[in-house]
């Protein structure tokens, strides 16, 4: 059994089943005895799945405390890629976590592994632990305790987290969710809360952003008169993390109350755009602005 304090680990787990839920999102159901002890906080839970290579095998993996340090101190050619994603759901008694990834050309390992595994094939999954009882920092949906609406936006990378917030956000709650994607029919995915607008929009040809820029735009308008707008840093998104989630009044984090929360998650150089919209040109609190741009077009997010 996993000792309490310790708050994540390594998983290994196997594929059990795959499903094709609309044409960009492909559900992976992972099964193994380690998953009982696999923790389930809730809400935009991220974690890291670690790939096999076909010169890579998962032992080649650092699993220790120190593991992200001793990946990166290895030759590039001796380390196996890993990618962010969310957990969908958990089911313990039934030693089974499901995955959503998103389903699109092969351009690296992560899209290969996607595109060609199979029932059997196994992966490591970087998650909480059952034991652990603190705050999960992969957790970055952390609204202040009183706000009269939400917006979660993003591209499709996000749909997943977006999904499990719409999910476990109480019926009274209210916002805009504006979110784009590769494909028409995929905005079937994103469950419908009764307290939500939905401004969900397919991409066009190779054009990123546009959708997802203007739903942004008017539901800040809607959501948010515009008040006075405050300096933010620019953060160079080649070269630095885009990445602020506020969680205590110290750090800049979740106020009392605010009239908007925004949750922002995506491509590094849209969600830049759309937190300096929100921010200083529309005057939203920046401290009810959690904005994640984990992913730059043509670059691996590792």
């Amino acid at each position: 059994m996993t000792e309490p304090d310790v708050p994540y680990r390594f998983f290994r787990a196997r594929v059990t089943a795959i499903a094709d839920v609309t044409p960009s999102f492909r559900r992976f159901t992972f099964g193994g005895a380690d998953l009982a002890e696999y923790g389930d906080p809730g809400l935009d839970q991220r974690v890291k799945v670690v790939f096999p290579t076909p010169t890579l095998s998962l032992e080649a993996m650092p699993t220790g405390d120190d593991w992200y340090t001793q990946w990166r101190d290895l030759p590039e050619e001796r380390r196996l890629p890993f990618r962010t994603y969310t957990t969908r759901y958990v089911r313990n008694d039934l030693n089974e976590v499901d995955v959503d990834m998103v389903s699109h050309d092969v351009i690296g390992p992560a899209s290969e592994w996607i595109a060609n595994a199979g029932i059997g094939d196994e992966v490591l999954i970087f998650a909480p632990t059952t034991g652990h009882q603190g705050v999960s920092f992969g957790i970055d949906f952390v609204p202040p305790a009183q706000v009269d609406a939400i917006l979660l936006a993003g591209d499709e990378t996000a749909a997943p987290a977006i999904a499990a917030i719409l999910e476990q956000l109480p019926r009274e709650a209210r916002g805009v969710v504006a979110v784009e994607l590769p494909h028409p029919d995929d905005a079937a995915y994103l469950p419908r809360h009764p307290g939500f607008e939905y401004r969900i929009g397919a991409r066009t040809g190779h054009e990123r952003h546009a959708h997802l820029m203007t739903a942004v735009a008017d539901a800040a308008a809607a959501l948010a008169p515009a008040g006075a707008g405050a300096d933010v840093e620019e953060v160079d998104i080649d070269t630095d993390i885009l990445w602020e989630v506020p969680r205590t009044a110290k750090g800049g984090a979740a106020l009392k109350s605010a009239r908007l929360y925004a949750w922002l998650a995506g491509e590094a150089g849209a969600i830049k755009a759309l937190r300096r919209h929100l921010v200083s040109e529309r005057g939203v609190d920046r401290r009810a602005v959690a904005f994640m741009g984990y992913w730059r077009v043509g670059r691996a997010e590792n």
